[in-house]
């Protein structure tokens, strides 16, 4: 069943707007108000529904328009956070409106049973009965079905109309029987007297606004049903626009006339007819020849003390109580409808997993049986207040709350210049959208300041739940699409800034392969960038092109959403390459953005250097030389047990009937060692010459994490024996003037001792697979055998670099000695001359330096200035 623009738009929108409040409030709100204020009060209400209408209108054509109204519209543009909030609170708001309606039309019965003396117990609890028998009634239609509600709809609609001109005629016909009831006619003495305000009863201009307000909320209905309309963007504009237009005449014509020809206060007495002259004749209907004087003391007529004033006034009273009926469970019934289908729409989008069982709809028509069950529940619980007057505002409030927020995304979606915001409807303009939003938020402090402040904690609260539990939904919503746009003129902002000393921050560059193949590479260096710096996880894809291609696509996917579920803050950037060092050498080139690009290449170690094909060693160094020579620092970073669980993935959620054996399992446990609280221990930093202050600044940043906050930075120099003193104030001068903590300086003037003999036995035994032993070959011989293999070592290198080799060997014992329970070792990384020291040596060195130690990044800067004094 689909309807179009008139059945489903015009007629809904018209019915919910002439709802209750036109025939038992206006007239009281004339009374209150005067006419001039009423018109005020209906054209305040005007404005704000039509620049919400005009919004509707924008974001309805702007797009296919599914079920859920308003919660489709503000989810689809604001993301799920904003529309899982304001569809929970619209959803309640039209709840609440069912029993707003439902008591509007119980009171008018009650009036009737009054007149005829017919009272069942009194006039509260005769509500609340006619009320609750009435809602099951309406509960009855609208689970039948939507069609049975749509021609009842309509025939609600021609009793309203009728009842209307009902009115407009009893205006023309002063009878004299309803003359001192306060009715003679349109007459220029009362239209004066009635045009100013005498608010009574504390109430006053904002408080009348409120109470008016909510008869102005049903420019939604025709949106509500959006699943059923048959063409969606072409009906909601032209239905709710109309209906806007059409209504708001009505009433400011109702409320002219009424206030034109009826008193505020009369007695009902035939018996107050003037007889003689009065000599201080001053109210309109004395000069009409009645004295209605005594009405000080409380009179039952006129407009301000009976709300039946309408049918008072009308040709034919029954007609108004039919029209009263009509517009009353006619709105009841478009809102019963309502709230079932937007709370559907938002349990479908699975927003609050906790209301999942609301999602499933029955029949053909997907109807929401237990979401009509629930609505009738809670418009029951507020029928029972029974008071039109205290529940009309709390509706006002969520109404309000929802307008502004469609408002507001009409405006975010220009603001966010999304290319995908192209709305059909041309007549929106962001910045009345924004007035909009405003006026909205401002209206619901006027209506009822607590009840604003409630709502605002609410919508806030519902909020930040979502944000925090991240729903799995994307659908192109313009804070995806303000948050891209952020980010593209912050980057061409900062584009334009030279680099300074003081904002310099490690941005990283981690040849990490599959980001979850060595997670505790990723967890340490993210310790240090996290908040402050930025880190790529560069992923060298090998092997045939199409292979490989196809790959690089899908792991994209994968391994980024990998990194936020995981809590990375950090990129995956995978590239095709022939081997490692071509795809370093174009990561290094390319990865980053203006000022968002890497500065510092962070590799593992080798671990099994000695085993496998020394041309990969031969590439793993040449790394290195190429991150000199393009101006980044590099830092190694080695853990004893190794990094690559890659062999492992998956094996954690097999059978425990085969555990890891021993070596795998310790793997294992090092991978995730990062990730734990660090305790009170220390970070060890091994300054051995200055690079420009990485070396030290790194566990710098280390210490301000969460998880690393307990450790102390001890910093150990070498010096020589006899300067030890003097050295170490000259190092502490220098950290106090980086203004970073230490809790200690060692000065080691032992760092140039030899080192014992069977640790250089053990290293020439290490390298002894690697030598070339030129002196014992042939010259052609060895000649041809450097070139084949240029990563042997020679004898000649070795005698000359002996001093380097018994450096780092020695290096290795203090380190044993000095650092062997630090959490992590932080050392200056040694760099050997291009071309003049052999891979087979430089790794060597480097195997010889970390061996058998606590988790140690060897960190080289560029030997650009990393900190500054001021």
């Amino acid at each position: 069943v689909k309807f179009g623009w008139i059945k489903g738009v015009l007629v809904r929108c018209m019915l919910n707007i002439w709802g209750v409040m036109l025939f038992i409030r206006l007239s009281w709100i004339v009374g209150q108000a005067g006419i001039g204020l009423s018109v005020l009060v209906i054209g305040m209400a005007t404005v704000v529904t039509t620049i919400t209408g005009l919004s509707t209108s924008a974001i309805a054509t702007n797009g296919f328009v599914r079920g859920g109204g308003a919660y489709y519209l503000i989810s689809r543009s604001l993301g799920p956070e904003f529309g899982g909030a304001i569809g929970l609170i619209f959803a309640f708001a039209n709840a609440v409106a069912v029993a707003m309606y439902v008591v509007g039309f119980a009171e008018t019965v009650v009036e009737l049973l009054k007149e005829n003396g017919t009272l069942m117990i009194d006039e509260i609890n005769d509500i609340r009965i006619i009320g609750a028998i009435t809602v099951v009634i309406l509960l009855g239609i609208s689970v039948a079905g939507m069609e049975w509600e749509a021609k009842a709809q309509i025939v609600l609609l021609v009793i309203l109309i009728l009842a209307i001109g009902d009115f407009v005629i009893g205006t023309f016909i002063p009878l004299d029987s309803k003359k001192p009831k306060g009715f003679f006619g349109y007459k220029a003495e009362i239209f004066m007297e009635n045009f100013g305000p005498d608010f009574r009863d504390e109430e006053t201009f904002f408080s009348v606004f409120a109470i008016f307000f909510p008869a102005a909320t049903g420019i939604l209905a025709g949106a509500n049903i959006s699943g059923d309309l048959a063409d969606p963007q072409s009906a909601i504009p032209k239905g709710t626009l109309l209906a806007i237009l059409i209504t708001t005449l009505v009433y400011v014509g109702i409320a002219v006339s009424v206030g034109s020809c009826v008193v505020r206060d009369a007695t009902g007495n035939i018996n107050n007819t003037i007889v003689t002259e009065l000599t201080n004749c001053t109210t309109a209907a004395c000069k009409l020849n009645y004295d209605f004087s005594s009405c000080q003391t409380g009179c039952q007529y006129g407009l301000m003390n009976n709300f039946q004033v309408m049918s008072m006034v009308s040709g034919f009273a029954p007609l108004i109580s039919a029209g009263i009926f009509s517009a009353t469970l006619s709105s009841a019934l478009a809102s019963l409808v309502s709230a079932p289908k937007i709370f559907q729409a938002l349990c479908k989008d699975n927003i609050y997993p906790g209301f999942q069982m609301f999602a499933k709809g029955y029949g053909k028509n997907n109807e929401p049986l237990r979401g009509y069950l629930l609505t009738f529940l809670i418009a029951l619980g507020f029928i029972l207040i029974a008071e039109l007057n205290v529940i009309a505002p709390i509706i006002s409030n969520f109404f309000l709350a929802s307008y502004a927020l469609i408002n507001f995304s009409v405006f975010h979606a220009s603001l966010a210049k999304s290319p995908g915001w192209r709305p059909a409807f041309k007549y929106y303009n962001m910045w009345i959208s924004l007035v909009g939003a405003i006026l909205c938020c401002i209206v619901m402090f006027v209506i009822n300041w607590w009840a604003a402040l409630l709502t605002y904690v609410i919508v806030l609260g519902l909020y930040i739940y979502v944000t925090y539990k991240k729903p799995d939904v994307n659908w192109g919503s313009s804070t995806q699409a303000l948050t891209y746009l952020n980010a593209l003129q912050h980057s061409i902002r900062l584009s334009g800034v030279e680099d300074h000393v003081k904002n310099f921050r490690p941005q990283c560059l981690i040849m990490t392969g599959a980001p979850n193949a060595r997670p505790a590479l990723l967890h340490l260096v993210h310790a240090f960038t996290k908040n402050v710096g930025l880190m790529i996880c560069g992923h060298v894809h090998m092997g045939p092109r199409r292979q490989a291609m196809k790959e690089l696509s899908s792991d994209l996917a994968k391994y980024q959403r990998w990194l936020i579920k995981n809590k990375m803050k950090a990129f995956y950037a995978p590239v095709h390459a022939e081997d490692l060092r071509d795809g370093g050498q174009y990561l290094m080139q390319a990865a980053g953005l203006g000022r968002m690009r890497p500065n510092t290449l962070v590799v593992g170690f080798k671990k099994n250097w000695r085993q496998g094909d020394m041309r990969d060693v031969e590439t793993y160094i040449n790394l290195f030389h190429d991150a000199f020579d393009i101006q980044y620092g590099v830092v190694v970073i080695r853990l004893k047990e190794g990094l690559d669980i890659s062999h492992l993935q998956g094996q954690e959620s097999k059978s425990p009937s085969s555990p890891l054996n021993l070596a795998d399992q310790r793997l294992l446990d090092a991978s995730t060692q990062f990730q734990k609280k660090q305790g009170k221990s220390n970070i060890d930093v091994w300054w051995l010459f200055d690079d420009g202050g990485l070396t030290l600044l790194i566990p710098y940043l280390l210490t301000t994490k969460k998880k690393w906050k307990d450790c102390k930075i001890r910093v150990f120099i070498g010096g020589k024996i006899n300067r030890i003193d003097h050295d170490r104030r000259a190092m502490a001068t220098l950290l106090s003037k980086f203004r970073i903590d230490f809790s200690d300086i060692m000065v080691l003037g032992d760092i140039n001792t030899k080192p014992k003999k069977e640790n250089i036995a053990a290293f020439e035994e290490m390298i002894e697979p690697f030598r070339l032993h030129e002196d014992d070959k042939e010259q052609e011989v060895a000649d041809k055998m450097k070139e084949d293999e240029p990563w042997r070592i020679t004898d000649n290198e070795l005698e000359l670099y002996k001093t380097k080799t018994y450096r780092q060997i020695r290096l290795n014992e203090l380190l044993k000695e000095h650092s062997s329970t630090a959490n992590i070792i932080v050392m200056s990384l040694p760099v050997a001359r291009k071309g003049a020291v052999s891979s087979a040596l430089y790794m060597a060195w480097l195997e010889a330096l970390s061996k058998d130690l606590p988790p140690i990044l060897l960190v080289r800067g560029n030997h650009q200035s990393v900190l500054t004094f001021y």
